[in-house]
């Protein structure tokens, strides 16, 4: 087998993992804002209570044999379930084609599937999950420790940000921000460092204030925005790209 061949494979695998990792995410985003566990009662229809077979269960590929609905009561399926699973897949893929075949791969993977949940349920619900945030905090310390030569600036990039929206949290009383975004950035900047985090944090906001001003005009979206799917976003790319971004920022500004 070609050297082509086995990198072929090994990405198709990544995508393969990355879907069934994404069923997984459905469950939590269905239920975390519920409270209900996320491993009982097993997967069912949520119009008639059909318990789902294995058969049922392949991700993307079962929605397709099924049309988009359930095999029982023929109610239609949500979207989300294909789209949240291949996206989850696609990511994973770019994850490994930026940061190579390595440890920090997988853990950029798990963080990517962390930031779908928060984005997708603050999304509908307008807040983050604490345990998302809590998940991304613990990536946050396998980082540092696998980066201990620049542990300071791991910690520092804790308050770098989340320190400034804490401050608007408590002045606005918790109109301006919300407790789960300053969580989230203090999670993500223990994962990221100081400079990536400030990066996630302008790319968030620049992609709120752009894609929220378009949902107004094309949607009639409300001017209360849900940050986290944007912050996420600029978490994302930060992780794979955020030293290469400030860098760039640098020479541009002639540091």
């Amino acid at each position: 087998m070609s050297y082509a061949a086995i990198v072929t494979a090994g990405y198709i695998m990544v995508f393969l993992f990355g879907i069934i990792i994404g069923s997984f995410l459905n469950v939590c985003i269905f239920r975390i804002p519920k409270k209900e566990s996320i491993v009982f009662p097993h997967s069912h229809c949520m119009a008639c209570g059909y318990q789902l077979r294995w058969y049922d269960l392949v991700p993307v590929f079962s929605f397709i044999f099924l049309r988009g609905r359930c095999r029982k009561c023929h109610a239609k399926l949500s979207l989300q379930y294909p789209l949240v699973e291949g996206l989850n897949g696609a990511l994973y893929i770019t994850v490994f084609l930026a940061n190579g075949w390595n440890i920090s791969s997988l853990i950029c993977c798990l963080l990517t599937s962390a930031l779908i949940v928060i984005s997708v349920i603050d999304f509908r619900t307008m807040e983050i999950p604490n345990g998302a945030n809590l998940f991304i905090l613990i990536l946050g310390g396998i980082v540092t420790v696998l980066d201990r030569v620049h542990w300071a600036e791991h910690v520092i990039g804790m308050v770098a940000v989340s320190g400034f929206l804490l401050i608007i949290y408590l002045v606005t009383v918790g109109r301006g921000i919300g407790g789960g975004d300053v969580k989230l950035m203090a999670a993500a900047g223990l994962f990221l460092g100081w400079k990536s985090v400030i990066a996630a944090f302008v790319i968030g906001c620049i992609l709120g204030s752009v894609i929220h001003v378009v949902r107004m005009k094309v949607t009639h979206a409300e001017h209360v925005l849900a940050l986290g799917p944007y912050l996420s976003a600029g978490i994302w790319i930060s992780a794979l790209w955020g030293p290469y971004l400030v860098d760039q920022y640098a020479k541009l500004c002639g540091f």
